[in-house]
């Protein structure tokens, strides 16, 4: 496995900075970002050719790239900028009604609460958190905790895959198994699963899940996805209606597709560039062949962990430390009070260390938020 320090010279980081924090804004590879580039001056040496002859072919072979890292068939999946607008693409096209419920739990990320909140305010309907108190010790806490939380009025089960304030691995396939029994309709917020864990999304069965690649697949901003069963896509409707709704002319492998995937006049080199984000993964997966990556979804049922726990001395049956699923040393060795040098860097810590803090808020706005 290649050296920390060789792996940094991979990313366009400042020097001073040690950058822990995927989770928030992923840093790109220099080689994806090279890619990225390479698109985006394809696309101004003609952008005519680019975006109105070449799109449905570029944007196809970049959705089965990421449909089979996902584990999806690439007529149920369409690009997005960000998790945050596939999450409000399929609330908004719900069709909840006065007093049914929505429920999810106290973990949620703040804007995906938000979101839920006011949408079920605007159709009288009940946003229920289910209360999950932590320390969690198992995920049969968490399953209890939101069953427990259901009613006869719950229509929509919406949960992280992987939490963003508290990096829980949620048991969403056990969770998703038992809504569809009972007629619920599952939306997982995957924004920090791809890239940490493998994913099977037909295998899952969700009826919504959306994700991002810009955080720890590492692709460039504003690369993102909505995976959707076939039986419920006719019920998403896009945030913008422009030339894929009621296309005759030229219909493409899906109503799905066409409706969401051309949204305007947009730059679409960061979803071209997901490929090259994969083959990086790949590489640098191939690398670490010490670091194997969990079992996919329908294996065995994930453990808790929090970010930066060791990778060696686990208890038995631990999996993914979420949000961290790289194992970070102490930056001063133990025994050693004088002088710290950095596992990592080989010399002093940096100036600055960018880590996930999930109560202190990214937003100036949110800064004083109790």
């Amino acid at each position: 496995m290649r050296e920390a320090s060789e792996l940094r010279k991979l990313f366009l980081l400042r020097p001073d900075i040690a950058f822990l924090n995927h989770g928030s804004f992923g840093a790109c590879p220099q080689p994806v970002f090279a890619a990225y580039q390479a698109w985006q001056r394809e696309l101004e040496r003609e952008p005519v050719e680019f975006l109105g002859r070449r799109f449905e072919a570029l944007m196809a072979q970049a959705r089965a790239d990421l449909a089979h890292f996902l584990g999806a068939d690439p007529p149920n999946l369409v690009f997005m900028p960000n998790a945050t607008t596939a999450m409000n693409t399929v609330a908004r096209s719900l069709p909840l009604a006065p007093g049914d419920e929505v429920l999810s739990t106290d973990h949620e990320y703040g804007a995906v609460d938000r979101m839920w909140s006011q949408i079920c305010a605007e159709k009288g309907a009940r946003y229920v958190r289910a209360q999950i108190p932590v320390p969690v010790r198992s995920t049969q806490d968490i399953a209890q905790a939101v069953k427990a939380w259901a009613s006869s009025r719950t229509r929509v089960l919406s949960l992280s895959h992987i939490t963003s304030p508290t990096a829980l691995l949620f048991p969403v396939e056990g969770l998703v198994r038992w809504a569809k029994e009972r007629g619920i309709m599952t939306v997982i917020d995957g924004a920090h699963a791809p890239g940490q864990i493998p994913l099977a999304l037909e295998a899952l069965g969700a009826d919504f899940y959306v994700g991002n690649a810009h955080k720890w697949l590492m692709a460039p901003k504003g690369a993102a996805f909505l995976h959707a069963r076939p039986e419920v896509q006719p019920l998403l409707k896009p945030l913008a209606i422009s030339w894929g709704a009621e296309i005759r002319e030229r219909p493409g492998e899906a109503p799905f597709v066409d409706e969401h995937e051309w949204q305007g006049t947009r730059d679409i080199s960061a979803y071209l560039a997901v490929s090259a984000a994969i083959e990086f993964w790949k590489a640098l997966q191939l690398a670490a062949g010490d670091c194997p990556m969990p079992s996919p979804a329908g294996g065995s049922p994930p453990s808790v962990e929090r970010p930066g726990t060791p990778a060696r001395g686990r208890t038995s049956g631990a999996l993914c430390p979420a949000n961290g699923r790289f194992f970070v040393p102490p930056l001063r060795p133990q025994g050693r009070a004088e002088n710290p040098v950095d596992p990592i860097w080989g010399r002093s810590p940096p100036h600055r260390l960018e880590r996930p803090c999930p109560f202190a808020p990214l937003h100036p706005r949110l800064q004083h938020v109790g």
